[in-house]
């Protein structure tokens, strides 16, 4: 290895693209390529790194492994950073084989990295932290270190455990500050600031306030009972009752527990399960129907008692009801909440990430864009979607991950 490619790979690791691409910028070799690629990544110009990548890893083929894998390894953290989840991971996997088998264990824990934050996004938490349990931190450098506790953090947000999230993210800033990275340490202070970010709004009665995500785990713990408008499950404790896939039987128990403790009439509870504009026998009879499916399921935890003008919800040990709701009220809520990460998303790992038809995805982005809330570039399969503006919460309590005990 020449000293311009050592060079260039020291401003690299050092965090310092444009010094890096003063050593490599006007070379074709394999090693520049790769190192050209990197440098364009940390500049933000993902198209072209990722060109630049595959170049290399095509001059390298299979006669250099070693070279190889570590561009796949890139061009994974590149997909990733992109929102390109459906980027095969067998072929990161591999590469991280080889990386192991070749002595380069640290890319190799990074491209275990890759994995464990892929995983993450995509609320597989069991396979992050499988994934984090093969990794011993202590001997990383520091840049290594704040990417593990890092993950270990957003593992601990999503199950609302918010205390080891807190110690996970203080040696995450730890590693940062001895890295001396300034990006790192940016992504280290955004990252905890999601503590502070309002992730629902705490409905009961007729109060209802914003909160963090401490306060949603001091609710679910409480013993009382919740109907989470995010997750759409009705729960108590440990014990859950899903209906993410039950819209009507979830339209009826989100009016029953916005009521609460008062009842409400049955032509409300027609308009919230049916949006009925006009009300007929027929309505009624499915009506029935319904609320005898509700309180079939919700038996554990509450009654559905008839009254004179509709229906009430009475929890089991007269406990309050409370309903989690959403920060921003948006029929298309859950796709504008991943887009106000502020990263540029792709449609397809949208479907990915919330678990439905991409189609489905696709007609909320059109809405949402002929509402002027988000906005895309790009072109066919590169076409990415941001929000326009990004609304001050947080995506946590929209992923598609069990709550605590459920």
């Amino acid at each position: 290895m020449d000293s311009l490619i050592t060079a260039a790979a020291s401003a690299l690791a050092a965090g310092d693209p444009l010094r890096a691409l003063n050593c490599v910028a006007l070379r074709e070799d394999a090693p520049a390529l790769a190192l050209r690629g990197i440098a364009m990544a940390q500049l933000g110009d993902l198209p072209q790194a990722q060109h630049l990548l595959k170049r290399a890893a095509r001059v390298f083929g299979p006669k250099q492994p070693l070279a190889h894998a570590r561009c796949v390894v890139a061009q994974a953290e590149i997909a990733f950073v992109s929102r390109e989840l459906g980027w095969p991971v067998k072929e990161l996997a591999s590469a991280q084989v080889t990386l192991k088998q070749n002595g380069d264990a640290l890319n190799a824990v990074h491209a275990c990295h890759l994995q464990a934050r892929r995983s993450l996004l995509l609320g597989q938490l069991d396979d992050a932290e499988r994934l984090l349990g093969t990794v011993d931190p202590a001997p990383l450098p520091p840049i290594r270190r704040a990417a593990h506790e890092m993950i270990l953090a957003g593992i601990a947000m999503q199950r609302l455990r918010t205390v080891p999230a807190r110690e996970a993210l203080a040696r995450a800033r730890e590693a940062a500050h001895l890295s001396r990275v300034p990006a790192l340490k940016a992504e280290v202070a955004a990252a905890a600031q999601r503590l502070e970010t309002p992730v629902a709004r705490h409905i009961i009665g007729d109060h209802e306030r914003l909160i963090l995500l401490s306060d949603v785990e001091v609710l679910l713990a409480s013993g009382t009972l919740v109907v989470d408008a995010c997750r759409r499950v009705v729960r108590r404790g440990k014990v859950v009752i899903p209906l993410a896939s039950r819209a009507v039987l979830f339209a009826l128990a989100r009016a029953l527990a916005g009521a609460w403790p008062n009842d409400v009439c049955r032509t409300d509870l027609l308009r919230a399960a049916f949006q009925a504009k006009r009300v007929d026998e027929s309505h009624r009879a499915r009506l029935r129907v319904e609320i005898g499916r509700l309180r079939q399921l919700l038996r554990p935890l509450a009654d559905v008692q008839a009254t004179p003008q509709g229906f009430a919800l009475r929890p089991r040990n007269d406990v309050a009801v409370n309903v989690l709701a959403w920060p921003v009220e948006e029929e298309h809520g859950a796709v504008l909440a991943f887009l106000a990460d502020g990263e540029a998303w792709s449609s397809s790992a949208l479907a990915l990430a919330l678990g439905i038809s991409q189609r489905t995805v696709q007609r909320s982005l059109d809405v949402l864009a002929e509402e002027g809330k988000v906005q895309w570039f790009g072109r066919a399969r590169a076409r990415r979607w941001t929000a326009s503006s990004v609304p001050g919460f947080t995506t946590i309590m929209l992923l598609p991950t069990l709550l605590p005990g459920g």
